[in-house]
């Protein structure tokens, strides 16, 4: 017998300036924007890539190893306490140090701070030689009856290689990103993203750092797109911190006797 079964999810991509260096200022900032009637009632807020630390510093150093602490440390402890307080699922960045080896993490909480996910990223970008590549695969966990998997940032150019099964399993992607684009090229998200969302009829959420010191092409831009491609919402254009929110509904075959 084949069932459809009907669910949404309201998310949030928050889109913020780097502060490099400055884990408090970022915590505080995302504080109080989880905590504006603007985001009341929402499921899951998505933080950019690295955005606790800052991706470069102003001075152009990526190295990010002196910000590094375990899974179970201060920050993923301030994490999990902003999504117990405010009741809501956050997926938030840690740089991670693990036996003797640095990674591109993301961690997932529930609205009741337990950590029910955890993603390396699989293939850190040319500047990030301080990253080890992710050695735990792609999850598919589950917030809400809803199927969610991760990327972060230079992954989309392997995912569909890498992890094909979990896009076609799950319902949403998370995707948080410190995305650069080459000079004059335009915006290339906008091209590898609705392709990859046809092609696995997976939504994605694209969580982005917002325009920061240094300067860079492809800040800002974080947007929220259904399983069809198209963008369901955008951060506006220029400076600031931004809340990207969507509902998006779910409607897939369940398959029983």
């Amino acid at each position: 017998m084949v069932s459809l079964s009907d669910r949404s999810l309201d998310v949030v991509a928050l889109e913020l300036p780097q502060r490099f260096g400055d884990r408090g200022g970022a915590l505080a900032e995302i504080d109080r924007l989880i905590g504006s009637p603007a985001l009341a009632g929402a499921d899951l807020v998505l933080l950019p890539e690295l955005i606790l630390t800052g991706y470069v510093s102003p001075r152009g150093d990526s190295d990010l190893r002196r910000f590094a602490e375990p899974i179970d440390g201060e920050s993923a402890e301030r994490l999990a306490e902003l999504a117990r307080r405010h009741g809501i699922a956050l997926a938030g960045p840690l740089v991670e140090a693990s036996g003797g080896r640095f990674y591109n993490s993301l961690l997932v909480f529930d609205g009741d701070g337990r950590r029910v996910g955890h993603y390396r990223k699989r293939h850190p970008w040319f500047p990030e030689r301080w990253a080890a590549p992710g050695d735990l695969g792609t999850p598919v966990l589950e917030l809400r009856g809803i199927k969610l998997t991760v990327a972060i940032c230079f992954d989309v150019h392997f995912v569909s290689e890498d992890a094909g099964d979990a896009l076609d399993e799950a319902d949403l992607l998370l995707f948080p990103t410190a995305w650069v684009d080459s000079p004059g090229e335009g915006d290339m998200r906008a091209d590898l993203l609705p392709v990859l969302a046809r092609r696995h009829r997976i939504a994605i959420v694209n969580a982005n750092w917002g325009p920061s010191r240094p300067a860079l092409d492809g800040q800002g831009g974080s947007r929220i797109l259904d399983a069809r491609g198209r963008s369901v919402a955008a951060a506006p254009p220029g400076p600031g911190p931004s809340a990207v929110r969507a509902t998006l509904r779910f409607a897939r075959e369940r398959r029983g006797t």
